[in-house]
């Protein structure tokens, strides 16, 4: 069952704002919010969304890194590192004072190299981010970053949403140089303006609806490498940096969004170098 998710941050969003499919329940906060105050939040979110699932603290099975305070509070680069390959099963980002905390979920297949995943989040407030994974016995972990930023949700794009949907669905993926025997590191690049629904249009000045990316699935040959559920906290033009073991054939991606948008593209890694 999907978690329900109330508005509580005083803003009018559109109605695809409010329906995501990683949305719990939202309360307010802000910067002069106490510890306990943010515990105590969090201890709400969880519940939305793991129920009673005991969720136990760790500084080995999954780290987050993001900056103490935020240059761009609309594009936060965030890096997971989860070094105990074959351990985790999943890991899911949560922003808890977000309009919509449950940023990512992703979901690892047998391609996949856990060591290190990147992407870039809108933050709306101080907040703390929770990283929690899920490992191959059930079990739950989670860590924790506190960082400072402000706006990120409803930052403009800069440009007319007919600007920002232009090429939208068009993807690239770059490679490091790979290696034989060793993962290959990637990074997906989407062209998709992943409207919040906070946005106000310049020229109309009404909230752009919410149209954001919804599903990202990503294999090597046959095998699965990850599949992410999104909501309105990824950046807009989503970039997903993640690692794959090779098997010589062709990664393939499929992509989709809450109103209906499919794409797909292949690409061919880089023959592995002795």
């Amino acid at each position: 069952m999907r978690p329900t998710f109330a508005l509580a941050l005083g803003l009018t969003l559109s109605v695809g704002a409010l329906s995501g499919p990683l949305a719990p329940v939202v309360h307010a906060a802000g910067a002069s919010d106490t510890d306990q105050e943010r515990a105590q939040r969090w201890q709400e979110i969880a519940k939305s969304i793991f129920g009673d699932r005991k969720i136990e603290p760790t500084d080995t099975l999954v780290k987050i890194e993001a900056p103490k305070r935020a240059e761009d509070a609309a594009l936060v680069p965030i890096t997971l590192s989860m070094p105990d390959r074959g351990t985790v099963k999943s890991v899911s980002l949560v922003i808890d004072d977000n309009p919509a905390p449950y940023a990512a979920k992703f979901e690892f297949g047998p391609a996949a190299d856990t060591s290190e995943l990147k992407l870039r989040v809108r933050v709306n407030n101080y907040t703390d981010m929770h990283a929690v994974v899920e490992t191959n016995d059930g079990k739950l972990y989670e860590a924790k970053q506190f960082v400072k930023a402000s706006g990120g949700c409803s930052a403009p794009m800069g440009m007319s949403d007919e600007e920002a949907m232009k090429g939208m669905g068009d993807m690239r993926m770059k490679f490091a140089d790979a290696q034989a025997g060793k993962p290959v590191e990637a990074t997906l690049m989407i062209r998709h303006p992943n409207f919040s629904g906070m946005q106000m249009n310049q020229v109309t000045r009404e909230f752009t609806p919410a149209r954001y990316i919804e599903k990202v699935t990503v294999s090597a040959g046959d095998e699965k490498v990850f599949t992410m559920t999104g909501d309105i906290s990824i950046a807009s033009n989503p970039v997903i940096n993640f690692g794959f073991k090779p098997d010589g054939k062709p990664i393939q991606v499929a992509a989709s969004d809450n109103q209906g948008g499919h794409w797909a593209r292949s690409f061919n890694p880089p023959s592995p170098t002795n």
